[in-house]
């Protein structure tokens, strides 16, 4: 099993790697575009386009991090309000609605993708770049969210503190 665990660690933080090495290049990107205009060039047509698709990547990519280090926003009004016990279950509940609605948009996330291999689609712009290098992020994000949120609803630790506010 510890090995299954290490190659799923693995996973979600080469996701995360890839998340911010994504960040990186929509800044430099950005930043190279808009200097080019200044300078009175058109800039590269595949600059923007990489920078929509880096946008798709990074936050695919990072959510299941962000998931697992509780980095999402989430307000803790409510759930500050309740009693020990019920903020548990209440906790462990959105836990697993998240779960549930992760399991959703992973299941079509797949369809999407295998409708893009079997019809062999292209997006079209800059470059002709196959979709399905786009959507395989949708089945790979949401499955591993799902299996982060569903640590909060098996896990010993719970996704809200009980303490409403900012809390670093």
């Amino acid at each position: 099993m510890r090995p299954i665990v290490r190659l799923y660690d693995l996973l979600l933080y080469g996701m995360a790697l890839i998340a911010a090495a994504t960040l990186v290049w929509l800044m430099v990107s950005v930043v190279t575009s808009v200097a080019m205009r200044n300078l009175g060039v058109q800039p590269f047509a595949w600059l923007f386009t990489s920078a929509e698709y880096g946008l798709l990547y990074m936050t695919m990519l990072g959510a299941p991090w962000l998931v697992r280090e509780k980095g999402h926003v989430h307000i803790e009004l409510v759930t500050a309000a309740l009693p020990g016990g019920l903020r548990r279950i209440v906790s462990r509940l959105i836990a697993a609605a998240c779960v549930a609605v992760s399991l959703i948009l992973a299941w079509y996330g797949l369809e999407l993708f295998l409708t893009n291999v079997e019809r062999n689609d292209y997006d079209v712009r800059a470059y002709f770049f196959p979709r399905w290098m786009l959507t395989i992020s949708f089945p790979l994000a949401f499955t591993v969210m799902a299996i982060e949120f569903a640590r909060f609803v098996f896990g010993p630790q719970l996704m809200h503190s009980g303490e409403a506010g900012i809390h670093e």
